[in-house]
């Protein structure tokens, strides 16, 4: 997926001087060039289509799945959604995503995580077709990814949206990619290792750091490109952020607020992995949190299973 066009527009100076960079802005800009793609691919008889499984009646699960529908709906594809109960069995899942295997108007199958107990979730997402593997985890499309084959790769969307982020503040900044010092703070197949992938493959010299990194905030100080992908609510004080950095926050961590709310409950926030307020003294860029990395997740998803029909329709 190309970068959408004027993406300067999603950049705003903070009070301190800080460029936030709005992930929403970026998102409705890759969602409306998703759907120009996906009217053409129509117009020549080849609809996208998207397949979203739930299986239980995770809360999270239930909110990101909507949301999935509806984008998939917005940008003109076939979406359909298999609702299943907690109970399901491993056997009946895997029956089911091998059916959306051979389904020839699927293109894109989900499995939304996490899933009940009972349900070996890697031999799942083991079970999805890698071409049709729009989360990108299938072990193929990692491989393809560790060897720099972005062609045939499927990319994990939160890396993938967190790349066209990073790549608009470098440019309204005047930066190169190549030959910067980024360190990615986690480890995780889905976000920290591919992520380090995409660094990479721009030149960057890339540290991954995690919880165990000897003398974290010595690593993070000395990062042109921080991406923070955790799940520790401001784990890293902005005190480590090197001046002039460029901060990519993933985490989304609810915490405390203050107050009530209108049902007389505790209120609720939600932060990110870096502490915002003292990283933004301090970055030359920063993505907010809520309203950075999170809307960009589901407009790659979008990408990828357009990616996915243009290629099956090749």
């Amino acid at each position: 997926m190309n970068e959408p066009s004027g993406q300067t527009s999603i950049l705003t100076k903070s009070a301190s001087g800080a460029l936030i960079i709005d992930g929403k802005a970026a998102a409705a800009g890759v969602l409306a060039e998703v759907a120009r793609g996906a009217a053409v691919l129509a117009a020549s008889g080849i609809k996208p289509g998207l397949a979203v499984v739930l299986v239980g009646e995770n809360p999270a699960s239930q909110v990101y799945v909507r949301s999935k529908g509806k984008a998939a709906e917005t940008c003109g594809f076939h979406s359909v959604q298999h609702t299943l109960p907690d109970t399901t069995t491993q056997a009946d899942l895997i029956a089911l995503v091998q059916a959306l295997n051979a389904d020839p108007a699927i293109h894109g199958i989900l499995v939304q995580l996490p899933l009940p107990k009972q349900i070996d979730a890697q031999l799942v997402l083991e079970t999805i077709s890698p071409d049709k593997d729009v989360d990108g985890f299938h072990p193929v499309n990692a491989g393809l990814l560790a060897i720099g084959d972005r062609k045939r790769a499927l990319v994990p969307c939160t890396p993938a949206g967190s790349m066209i982020l990073l790549q608009a503040a470098a440019r309204e900044l005047g930066l190169s990619l190549s030959g910067l010092d980024a360190v990615v703070v986690g480890r995780s197949n889905i976000v920290g290792k591919p992520m380090a992938q995409l660094l990479l493959a721009e030149n960057a010299t890339v540290t991954i750091a995690h919880s165990r990194t000897r003398d974290l905030a010595a690593v993070v100080g000395r990062a042109d490109i921080l991406v923070a992908a955790v799940g520790q609510p401001e784990m890293i004080p902005g005190a480590w952020v090197k001046p002039g950095a460029i901060v990519i926050d993933v985490g989304i961590n609810r915490v405390a607020g203050e107050g009530l709310n209108a049902q007389g409950q505790p209120k609720t926030r939600l932060v990110g992995d870096v502490e915002f307020a003292g990283a933004c003294a301090r970055a030359a860029a920063i993505t907010p949190v809520p309203g950075g990395v999170g809307p960009m997740t589901i407009a790659m998803l979008m990408s990828n299973t357009l990616t996915a029909a243009r290629r099956r329709g090749a």
